[in-house]
């Protein structure tokens, strides 16, 4: 890549690590004299110091202040989108509908030149029956539920942006990432470890090292494109059992999971396989993820707190 990469909505549970990477990736290449500016309203101030110390340069700005003033942040000829409303969606939808669809407007507006990778979820299509191997880019999108709405107005406003500016941009179709804090196997592997049900409605799940879903984000950026942008779903290659992921955390605890339910025929699912035949497929396995998940509880490791709610079905978050 060539010129400076900005991050926006980099204190969020991906950008951190998004960030650490980049600046790692541009050090090796020997662009040590491009930076890497993190963006986010930084509300903990050691986890803006510890960038720092990573070589990344945090930006203290609330993108969502209506004071807030775009043209005080750095140009930069890379720009990763990061920043999203989930929760509360439901019972909030104006707010949803103001951070994941206008906000992108004035951004796009603001870097007009600028390659943008813009994170978007699996959620934008509807659900799937579990033989179908899941959605690819070219199937229709149904959206169900304001945040996923949202979350498309986002794709179409920035796909705008292309068409009427000529902004190259990346739309990445993101479910679900796994970081030992926060996820899908977390969700799982804590309730078997505690004894509660593990509810299996929702039967089936993708999931995806969080180490990869921001290599395929930053690499993305060499391949954003208008006056079509670049879709791309991110996920692992597998249709991962609930059931059988209750299971496998069973050995790794010592007990019998708690099932609750019985298997729906659909689920939301991606195909990532144009992801995989591009980037590679991801270095590490599911089984791995499980392991590592389960020795991380074991060990007494700090969570996130934030549950991924992959379990719902119709759309309120």
């Amino acid at each position: 890549l060539e010129g400076d990469l900005l991050v926006l909505g980099a204190g969020g549970k991906m950008g951190p690590s998004l960030c650490r990477l980049a600046r790692r990736a541009l050090d090796a290449a020997g662009r040590t004299y491009l930076t890497v500016h993190a963006v986010s309203r930084w509300s903990d101030p050691a986890a803006a110091q510890q960038l720092e110390d990573a070589g990344v340069r945090t930006v203290p700005f609330d993108l969502m202040d209506p004071a807030a003033d775009l043209k005080e942040l750095p140009d930069a000829e890379n720009l990763v989108f990061m920043v999203g409303a989930k929760f509360g969606s439901a019972d909030a939808p104006s707010h949803a509908w103001v951070v994941n669809a206008a906000l992108p407007d004035r951004v796009a507006r603001r870097w007009p030149d600028a390659r943008i990778a813009a994170f978007s979820t699996g959620n934008v299509y509807p659900q799937v029956p579990v033989s179908s191997g899941g959605c690819t880019e070219d199937d229709p999108v149904g959206p169900v539920g304001e945040y996923a709405m949202s979350c498309l107005g986002r794709e179409r406003i920035f796909s705008h942006a292309a068409l009427t500016r000529g902004t190259r941009v990346a739309a990445i179709r993101l479910n679900y990432a796994v970081d030992l804090r926060y996820g899908v196997l977390a969700d799982i592997a804590s309730a078997v470890r505690a004894s509660e049900p593990v509810d299996v409605t929702t039967g089936h799940a993708n999931v995806v090292w969080q180490g990869y879903a921001n290599e395929v984000a930053l690499r993305s950026l060499l391949h954003t494109s208008a006056p079509e942008p670049f879709t791309l779903n991110l996920t692992g290659p597998e249709t991962a059992s609930v059931r059988r992921l209750a299971h496998w955390f069973g050995e790794e605890f010592g007990k019998d999971p708690v099932i609750a339910g019985e298997e729906a025929p659909t689920a939301l699912l991606s195909d990532a396989s144009s992801c995989h035949a591009l980037f590679g497929y991801p270095d590490v396995t599911l089984r791995t993820l499980v392991e590592w998940q389960a020795d991380w509880l074991r060990r007494g490791l700090p969570l996130s707190g934030k549950p991924t709610k992959f379990q719902v079905r119709d759309g309120r978050f």
